[in-house]
């Protein structure tokens, strides 16, 4: 679900304080991303969104909801977007990042 050794480099590569940042941005800027999702306006560009939402989880270490980012927005680019399973995809998103505060909050405790 959760790409740990991705993270850990990340944190490593540019340090602590501004790991920290980069998951609060991440977390407000998908967040924000994700509501567009959950209430989609009529005018979204689907195929874009996840696109975009996709290449923000692979940076953080989001695999499984990166995976199915990928996979809808593959189906959206084939005109098939209303077959898109954004129920999934939301679901995922949710899980992992309930899964992703907590391991952060486990290694902050163990060092």
């Amino acid at each position: 679900m959760i790409d740990w050794d991705h993270v850990r480099e990340l944190r490593d590569e540019i340090g602590t304080d501004a790991f920290e940042e980069v998951v609060e941005m991440f977390l407000d800027e998908v967040e924000t991303e994700i509501g567009k999702l959950r209430a989609p306006p009529a005018d979204l560009d689907l195929e874009a969104q996840l696109h975009f939402i996709k290449g923000s989880a692979l940076n953080l270490g989001f695999s499984e909801f990166s995976e199915l980012c990928q996979s809808g927005e593959a189906q959206a680019a084939r005109g098939g977007g209303e077959a898109v399973k954004l129920r999934e995809i939301l679901a995922s998103f949710d899980r992992s990042k309930a899964v992703f505060l907590a391991g952060l909050g486990a290694e902050v405790s163990t060092g």
